[in-house]
C-alpha cells in the first residue's frame, strides 16, 4: 500500500526519507525494466501533473530528495527534472527549487485564428489588458504595409494577452482609420478584433504573411510579461489580407518562449 509519509512510496524495499507529511504517492521504479530509471520517475511526476495531485506553481521533489527515495543517483534524478523542463511542464528557480508550470501554449501557424479562439480552442481563458488605444499617423514602414499613405490616420492597439491568467503576448497591431471608421470608440479589452472586423465591418480574411523570429525581451516586455530581462521571446510580424487582395492589418505580437510555441504541420508528399 501507499504510504502517505513524506515522498511516501509503495513497498517492495524502498523507504520513505522522512515521517514529514507528504500528500504524493511515489510507487517503486522497476529495475529489471528495459525502460530507463529516469523515464519511470519521469512518466510518475507526468501522471500526477495531469491527474491534478501537482498543478501549476506546486514544487517538484529536489534532485537529492527523489534519489533518495527511488535509491538512484542524483544524476538519474535530476534527467527526470530535467526532461519536464524541456517539455515545458517545470521550470527551476535558483535558490528556490523546481517548480510545476502551465503547459506551453501551441499555435498552428498554418491555419490563421485570433488569440482569442486559440486559447478557447485550447480549453484556456483568455483575457486581454489594453495598454494603448490610440490614433497616430503611419510610419513608412506601416503605410507601405497597409498600402496607404505615409502619415495617414491609423488605430493602434497595444494589448497584453494573458491565458488563464498568465501573461503569454504583447501586441501591437495597426489598422487604417480610412477603411475601419469608428474602431478606436470600442473596448478591445471586452471583444474580439477578428471577431469584430468580421461582424462589424464585414471583413472576410484570406491569408496573412508572418515573419517568425527570436528575440531577447526588454525591460518593458520582461515586465509585462513577468520575466526575467533576456529571456527568450517568439516575436510574430504578420500582415493580414482580406479576400479582396487588401492589406487589413499590421501586427507585432512577442511571445514567452518558455510558455508559447510554434508548430507548423506538413502533409507527407511523395519524395522521388
Amino acid at each position: 500500500m501507499p504510504t502517505n509519509t513524506r515522498l511516501g512510496v509503495s513497498t517492495n524495499g524502498v523507504a520513505p526519507s522522512d515521517s514529514k507529511s507528504y500528500p504524493l504517492q511515489f510507487e517503486p521504479l522497476d529495475k529489471s525494466s528495459f525502460t530507463p530509471m529516469y523515464f519511470q520517475i519521469q512518466a510518475q511526476l507526468l501522471k500526477m501533473i495531469h491527474s491534478g495531485q501537482l498543478r501549476a506553481g506546486d514544487p517538484l521533489p529536489s534532485e537529492e530528495e527523489l534519489s533518495r527515495v527511488y535509491v538512484v543517483s542524483r544524476m538519474t534524478a535530476r534527467q527526470a527534472l530535467q526532461s519536464l523542463k524541456e517539455q515545458g511542464l517545470a521550470t527551476r528557480h535558483k535558490g528556490r527549487g523546481t517548480f510545476v508550470t502551465q503547459p506551453r501554449v501551441e499555435q498552428d501557424i498554418a491555419h490563421l485564428a485570433g488569440f482569442t479562439a486559440e486559447m478557447r480552442a485550447l480549453g484556456m481563458k483568455p483575457t486581454s489588458r489594453v495598454l494603448a488605444a490610440e490614433i497616430i499617423p503611419a510610419s513608412a514602414e506601416i503605410a507601405t504595409r497597409l498600402a496607404v499613405d505615409v502619415g495617414s490616420p491609423t488605430f493602434r492597439l497595444h494589448r497584453l494577452r494573458s491565458a488563464d491568467e498568465l501573461p503569454v503576448a504583447v501586441e501591437n497591431i495597426w489598422l487604417s482609420m480610412a477603411r475601419f471608421p469608428g474602431i478606436q470608440k470600442l473596448d478591445f479589452a471586452q471583444l474580439s478584433l477578428y471577431q469584430t472586423l468580421r461582424e462589424r465591418y464585414h471583413i472576410r480574411l484570406s491569408k496573412a504573411d508572418e515573419v517568425i523570429e527570436a528575440h531577447a525581451a526588454g525591460k518593458q516586455e520582461a515586465e509585462l510579461l513577468e520575466i526575467p530581462q533576456r529571456s527568450s521571446l517568439l516575436i510574430i510580424s504578420r500582415t493580414l489580407w482580406s479576400v479582396e487582395g487588401t492589406p487589413v492589418e499590421v501586427a507585432r505580437s512577442c511571445y514567452r518562449g518558455d510558455r508559447y510555441r510554434a508548430v507548423l504541420r506538413i502533409p507527407a508528399t511523395v519524395v522521388e
